[in-house]
């Protein structure tokens, strides 16, 4: 039987921050919708605290090629700061995925390798 259970380890984005390139979950906060009234002191919308995979970088390129620097980036191109830094949504804390199911260390399994980890992975029993 392989234990199944995932443990996260959850980092302050203030304090530290991921290597480049790194997929991470990143936990996000904000409003929506956005303030419309930038000049107000009355803060619109609804705050939010979510978590969404994306990958950490010292360097990204956007779209309409504004440069940004140590940044998440989620699978449609958004750029989150870390907190405190000037964003309308920032990551306040980031982890490291987990392993693959019934996998130690492995976080990709290319070629090969596959079948043999998905079956072991399928045939593997959530830990009690």
């Amino acid at each position: 039987m392989v234990k199944l259970d995932a443990v996260v380890t959850w980092v302050d984005a203030r304090s530290a921050l991921p290597p480049s390139g790194t997929p991470v979950a990143a936990a996000i906060t904000g409003r929506y919708p956005v303030d419309s009234d930038a000049g107000s002191d009355i803060a619109l919308g609804e705050e939010f605290w979510l978590v969404r995979p994306m990958y950490f970088t010292t360097l990204h390129f956007g779209e309409d090629g504004t440069e940004h620097r140590d940044c998440f980036v989620d699978s449609d191109g958004v750029v989150r700061l870390p907190y405190g830094l000037a964003s309308a949504e920032t990551v306040t804390h980031w982890a490291e995925l987990p392993t693959l199911p019934g996998g130690l260390t492995s976080r990709r399994v290319l070629g090969e390798g596959v079948p043999a980890a998905l079956h072991n992975a399928w045939s593997a029993r959530p830990g009690t």
